[in-house]
C-alpha cells in the first residue's frame, strides 16, 4: 500500500464561541449516527484513523490542516459527551495541557457511574502517554491526550505533540483492539513527518528495538554500583554536539539516583520499567545507551511517523461547511444549522422506533447524496 503522512503546522487562535457550539452538536450527531449504524467499536476505529479523523475535523469547520484541528475536534467530542452522557454512544475523557493529566481521574469517575472496570482503561491511558512522551523521542513534546472508550471496555487514544523549533505538530493514534503490546509497534498510526535537520533520538517501541528493550530491563535489575562503574569506564551517555566523547559528560549523581530507583523495583520487562513513576525521556535514553554499552543491543532510531492513507482526501471535506479562517470559504452558518437539525432529527427518528432505524438512515443517506 502507498504510505504517506499528515503534516500539521502549529496555528494560533481558537475556534470562536459561535462555531464551537455548533461543532459540539454536529460532532455529537455524527458520532451517534455512526454508533447506531455500525456500533461503538467502529466509531473508535474511525477516530484511530488519522485520515478519517482529519476529514471529521474538516466537516466540523476547523481550519483543515492546522494542529488546532486535533484539539478542537477532541474538545467538541468531550463537550458532546458532557452534555449527552451515555446517549453519545462512547465515553470521552482528557484534553489539552493540564486537562490531559486529569484523564485517569475522569476515567475512574465515569467507570464508577457506568459500572465499567476503569483499571485497564486507566493503565492504557497512562501507558500510551508514557510511550509517546518517553519511549518515542522524536522531537515532539506531548501536550494533548484524549481517551475514548465503549461500554464493552474497548478504547482508542488520540494525542498530539508539538515542536516549537519546527512549528509543526505530530498526532499519535492508538486503537486498543490492535494493541498486542504497549511497547512493540503499538500505534494505529502516527500522523506527522520528521522535519529536515531534526534528529530522531530514540524509538524504543520499534520492532527492531526488541533486544534493546530486553537489555534495558536486565540492566535495571543490576546492582547500581556495578552499572556506575561500567559507565565510568565507557563512553558518555549524553552526547554533545562534538564528536569526541569524554567521561566528564556523565552526570554520575543523577545516574546513581536513577539506578537506585529502577533497581528497587526490579522490573521484569521493559513495559514495567517504562511504567515506573520517575522514568521519563532522559531515563529511557540513559537506560537504552547503557544497555547498548553493556550488552551491545542497539536501540532503534526509525521514525514512527508513517501511515497508509485511504482513499479519503481530508481537504475536500473542508467544503462541507467552510473553515473558521475563511478557507476554502467562511463557515456557512445557515447551512451548518440546517445540517445539524437534519442529523439530530435522523438520530431521534432512529431511536424512537428501532424498527425504523435502517429506514431513517437510508432517508438521511438519500438526502446527503442528493445534496452533493
Amino acid at each position: 500500500m502507498k504510505r504517506a503522512i499528515a503534516h500539521l503546522p502549529l496555528h494560533g487562535g481558537s475556534a470562536p464561541r459561535w462555531l464551537f457550539a455548533r461543532m459540539e452538536r454536529l460532532a455529537g450527531a455524527i458520532t451517534q449516527l455512526v454508533v447506531d449504524a455500525y456500533g461503538a467499536d467502529e466509531m473508535l476505529a474511525r477516530l484511530a484513523d488519522p485520515v478519517w479523523f482529519q476529514a471529521f475535523g474538516c466537516v466540523l469547520g476547523f481550519d483543515w490542516h492546522s494542529s488546532g484541528l486535533t484539539t478542537v475536534t477532541c474538545g467538541a467530542l468531550r463537550q458532546a459527551y458532557v452534555r449527552m452522557g451515555d446517549e453519545l454512544g462512547i465515553c470521552v475523557a482528557g484534553g489539552k495541557g493540564g486537562t490531559s493529566r486529569k484523564t485517569p481521574g475522569q476515567i475512574e469517575q465515569i467507570g464508577e457511574r457506568t459500572g465499567i472496570d476503569p483499571r485497564p482503561l486507566v493503565y492504557a491511558s497512562r501507558m500510551s502517554a508514557k510511550v509517546d512522551s518517553a519511549a518515542v523521542q522524536d522531537g515532539y513534546q506531548l501536550y494533548h491526550h484524549n481517551f475514548f472508550w465503549s461500554g464493552q471496555g474497548r478504547w482508542c487514544v488520540v494525542q498530539q505533540g508539538m515542536s516549537q523549533e519546527s512549528r509543526y505538530a505530530r498526532r499519535y493514534h492508538w486503537l486498543g483492539s490492535k494493541v498486542d503490546s504497549f511497547v512493540c509497534e503499538p500505534h494505529s498510526a502516527v500522523a506527522g513527518r520528521q522535519q529536515a535537520g531534526q534528529q530522531l533520538l530514540l524509538n524504543m517501541v520499534a520492532d527492531e528495538a526488541s533486544a534493546s528493550r530486553q537489555a534495558c530491563a536486565e540492566v535495571a535489575r543490576i546492582e547500581p554500583a556495578k552499572i556506575l562503574a561500567e559507565v565510568g569506564q565507557g563512553p558518555s551517555l549524553f552526547l554533545p554536539a562534538r564528536h569526541a566523547v569524554h567521561t566528564e559528560d556523565v552526570d554520575a549523581r543523577w545516574l546513581g539516583r536513577l539506578w537506585r530507583l529502577v533497581y528497587e523495583h526490579q522490573p521484569a520487562d521493559f513495559e514495567r520499567l517504562l511504567g515506573l513513576a520517575g522514568v521519563g525521556p532522559k531515563a529511557v535514553r540513559s537506560l537504552a545507551l547503557v544497555a547498548e554499552l553493556v550488552y551491545g543491543a542497539s536501540p532503534s532510531r526509525k521514525d514512527p511517523g508513517t501511515h497508509s492513507w485511504q482513499r479519503l482526501r481530508p481537504a475536500a471535506f473542508s467544503y462541507a461547511h467552510g473553515g473558521k479562517d475563511g478557507h476554502p470559504f467562511p463557515v456557512d452558518r445557515e447551512l451548518y444549522d440546517r445540517n445539524i437539525a437534519i442529523l439530530e432529527d435522523a438520530v431521534r427518528r432512529a431511536r424512537v422506533d428501532a424498527n425504523q432505524k435502517d429506514h431513517a438512515l437510508r432517508r438521511l443517506a438519500g438526502y446527503l447524496s442528493g445534496a452533493r
